[in-house]
């Protein structure tokens, strides 16, 4: 583990250590299936603890922020999970374009949607924003078997706005119309929900043309404000 790295999480230990709540902890805990452990941090005692453990050290580098992530995935408190998420999202301009394979392995373990989706919408995003060629990464994740790979490249170009690439969004979602799971079927509707704040007309007449393709999920999370 890098210096940095290993600041950051001793910093990390005290704070939560200082601040665990059990009580909380078994209600978070079920609240996400009773996959991970918890400290019990509501989120804005989880941000302040991060703003103290972040502050005043220097701007990572890519193997820091490797070694922050990795090290974090292996602490069985998910607070832990979530920093890694924030302080990557805050640094995403360090990580390079070869940070993606490490995005991939957080993406792929300790699985659900309140890690994956700060991931995909903000540091992949925005990892492919600054490096367009991996955007064919994200054309080979939207037909992978993991369905935390399929969510994350639906939702890769959230926040583009009018950047956004619709040929691939669109396509994305004909891809994925017939998923049969509940996670990748909401990211469809949510992804074209989004950009329908930016083009409703191309939306609207996306929907109308795949509605027999589009799981009724997709279809009413899509429509939802059109």
């Amino acid at each position: 583990m890098t210096d940095l790295a290993s600041t950051l999480l001793a910093r990390l230990d005290n704070d939560f250590a200082a601040e665990r709540d059990p009580v909380r902890a078994v209600a978070m805990a079920a609240y996400m299936r009773d996959q991970f452990s918890f400290a019990g941090l509501p989120a804005p005692t989880l941000r302040a603890a991060e703003r103290s453990a972040f502050r005043g050290l220097p701007r990572p580098s890519s193997e820091d922020l490797r070694a922050f992530g990795y090290a974090c995935w292996q602490r069985p408190e998910r607070e832990f999970q979530y920093a890694a998420c924030d302080y990557l999202r805050k640094h995403v301009g360090e990580a390079g374009a070869e940070f993606l394979p490490v995005a991939r392995d957080l993406l792929v373990t300790k699985s659900w949607w309140d890690t994956v989706d700060p991931l995909a919408t903000r540091f992949v995003g925005d990892l492919v924003r600054l490096h367009p060629l991996l955007s064919d990464v994200m054309d080979a994740w939207s037909a992978d078997d993991n369905r935390w790979l399929v969510r994350t490249a639906i939702l890769h170009q959230l926040h583009y706005g009018t950047s956004t690439d619709p040929k691939r969004l669109f396509g994305y979602c004909v891809r994925q119309a017939g998923h049969p799971d509940f996670f990748v079927r909401k990211a469809i509707g949510w992804a074209l929900r989004h950009y329908a704040r930016t083009d409703p007309a191309a939306v609207r007449a996306f929907v109308d043309a795949h509605r027999d393709r589009l799981s009724p999920l997709s279809v009413r999370e899509a429509m939802k404000h059109l």
